[in-house]
């Protein structure tokens, strides 16, 4: 049966957070006067990511919430682990702030929604919230082009774990082989999707090649002849 819908990751697929956890971390260091206290701007976003990490891990685990793995970022970054919880929120809130100043989706985001649009019914998986995702969606003008957003949050299972992809799919009433998966990570994305009985698609941006197990594309305007091809029962490499 051929694929009849197409499921989204956000971060670093449409939407282009590299770029703008960068941006906005620049602007808030600046802001907090602390664009010194790192050794430079790259440093304190490597260690910044190196917390997000951390805390994504334990929440993603189930060791601790939203709301605290946000707080526990603040306070690894800031080497403050006694930090009180309104301050770590309130640091939080105004990072988020200059964060969101810099969103943008990728250029090849729309155009390639468009031309999918009369084939393919369209879907997001992700492993953050739905309060944050549906609201970045919103924000970014996009929100229409999905049918539903599942989020791992809110429904207690992440990606790469079978569980979260099925639960997307039936959210779109679909079965898994009837539904691509697209996203930037190999395993979490494009493995756990294959081998949850998805089409697992792999955007690989930069390039980096390798895994050649996967389907991997280097930019979304290659998906659409991926999809009609059909290739989920095979690796596909669209790049060389």
């Amino acid at each position: 049966m051929a694929i009849r819908a197409v499921l989204w990751d956000i971060d670093d697929t449409i939407f282009d957070y590299a770029t703008a956890d960068r941006a906005g971390m620049r602007r808030h260091l600046r802001a907090e006067g602390l664009a010194g206290a790192f050794g430079s701007a790259e440093d304190a976003l490597k260690r910044w990511r190196q917390a997000t990490e951390t805390h994504w891990a334990r929440f993603s685990a189930g060791e601790t919430g939203w709301e605290e793995q946000r707080r526990d970022r603040v306070r690894t970054f800031l080497d403050d682990p006694a930090l009180p919880d309104r301050d770590a929120n309130a640091w939080f809130t105004r990072y988020i702030a200059h964060y969101e100043a810099a969103w943008e989706l990728f250029p090849d985001t729309v155009p390639v929604l468009d031309l999918l649009a009369s084939d393919y019914r369209h879907g997001v998986l992700s492993n953050s919230s739905l309060h944050n995702q549906d609201r970045k969606l919103r924000l970014l003008g996009v929100r229409d082009r999905f049918e539903a957003v599942v989020c791992a949050a809110d429904i207690g299972v992440s990606k790469p774990e079978p569980g979260a992809f099925h639960t997307a799919c039936t959210a779109l009433g679909l079965a898994p082989h009837e539904v691509a998966y697209v996203g930037d990570q190999p395993d979490i994305d494009a493995r756990g999707a294959a081998e949850a009985g998805l089409m697992g698609v792999w955007l690989d941006r930069r390039g980096r090649g390798g895994r050649p197990e996967l389907t991997r594309i280097t930019g979304l305007d290659q998906l659409p002849s991926l999809l009609r091809a059909d290739t989920r029962f095979g690796a596909q490499d669209t790049f060389g």
